[in-house]
């Protein structure tokens, strides 16, 4: 695990680390899911493909995370397993994923709190001498 909890008075505030792009936005799915769930208990059941385009990282970033709270709300699907593709090619970079869960099941996934938005406030990403790095701030 390299996402860490960070104390804030009304929201639920992470940072993540990574070797690689494609390993922080990994790092931040998982904490986005372990906000609401323990992400231990969900199990690779079903696939889903999600496929991303922005100008911008930061931008990416915040729309993949988005885009597992739609399938949350949406269908009931939670994540454990990411298999990221990103490229950077000119003026914006692509995303694919393979996102594997499952549905919610209250008894199995141990229900922590409900995510209703990811929000730009207190929104980082950026390059350091190990790898990569984000902070993100999530609506509860």
């Amino acid at each position: 695990m390299t996402y860490t909890f960070l104390d804030h008075t009304a929201d639920v505030l992470f940072q993540a680390e990574g070797k690689t792009r494609e390993e922080l936005f990994e790092q931040c799915a998982l904490a986005v899911e372990d906000t609401q769930v323990n992400v231990r208990k969900i199990k690779p059941k079903k696939t889903v493909k999600i496929s991303l385009e922005n100008k911008t990282l930061e931008k990416l970033l915040f729309d993949f995370l988005d885009e597992l709270l739609f399938y949350k709300d949406a269908e009931q699907l939670l994540f454990s397993k990411f298999d990221l593709k990103i490229q950077e090619t000119v003026g914006k970079f692509l995303l694919s994923c393979a996102a594997s869960g499952e549905k919610l099941d209250v008894e199995k996934h141990e229900p922590k709190t409900d995510v209703k938005a990811i929000t730009m406030h207190l929104f980082e990403i950026k390059k350091t001498k190990k790898g990569w790095w984000a902070q993100v701030l999530v609506d509860v």
